[in-house]
């Protein structure tokens, strides 16, 4: 006994798997092609042919891909690209390497290796501030007022 199954339920289940695959990668395009299925079916539900559905969900899928595109380009030239970590204050624990001025400072509650700026002197419990941030290494600068408590 052959089983029918109709192309509705077909692009459904298509266009529902992709978007729960989607809510796992955060990428939006499997968003788009989900979306593009789910139409699909519900051209497929009006009873319009397989080459309708198929044209509804490329165009969709397309549109829907060039759309995410311009807006994830449009999204990446603009905003500060500063880190936030920048101006936070850090407390000086002890050097690590004094003659290549790294050192072990405590920030958010946790020990963190800083690079410290040439011009500054800090003594154990000095309070520094952030000045940038290089892979997971803060760069700390000028001593802010006295010792942390």
């Amino acid at each position: 006994m052959a089983m029918d199954i109709r192309p509705e339920v077909v692009w459904l289940v298509a266009g529902f798997v992709l978007v729960i695959v989607e809510l796992m990668t955060g990428t939006f395009y499997l968003l788009i092609f989900g979306v593009a299925a789910l139409l699909a079916a519900a051209a497929a539900w009006a009873g319009a042919s397989f080459a309708v559905q198929a044209i509804v969900a490329t165009i969709v899928a397309i549109v829907g891909s060039f759309v995410v595109r311009q807006r994830r380009l449009s999204l990446q030239g603009t905003g500060d690209n500063t880190p936030m970590d920048v101006g936070q204050a850090v407390v000086f624990e002890t050097w690590v390497d004094e003659a290549s001025r790294i050192a072990r400072v405590r920030y958010r509650g946790a020990p963190w290796e800083a690079e410290v700026a040439a011009g500054a002197t800090p003594a154990a419990g000095n309070m520094l501030t952030i000045s940038d941030v290089r892979g997971n290494r803060l760069v700390v600068g000028t001593v802010v007022g006295g010792r942390a408590r």
